[in-house]
């Protein structure tokens, strides 16, 4: 379970990275603006998740270091 999750945190670290960049290199104010605030968005479920392995681990010793 915990694996999953962080391959899950991988996979939205790496599409969070991804919406930075086409943030920086959209011309369109208001695209701009929706790339960010989806950014935020996603930043935010990446540190929920975090926190849900960190939950796991502690209470699964099996799955820490997964």
């Amino acid at each position: 379970m915990a694996a999953q999750v962080k391959q899950t945190i991988a996979s939205l670290k790496g599409t969070k990275a991804t919406l930075e960049i086409f943030s920086n290199i959209t011309q369109e104010q208001a695209n701009r603006e929706l790339l960010i605030k989806n950014t935020a968005k996603l930043s935010n479920i990446i540190v929920q998740l975090e926190q849900r392995v960190k939950t796991l681990e502690f209470e699964e010793p099996q799955y820490k270091g997964l």
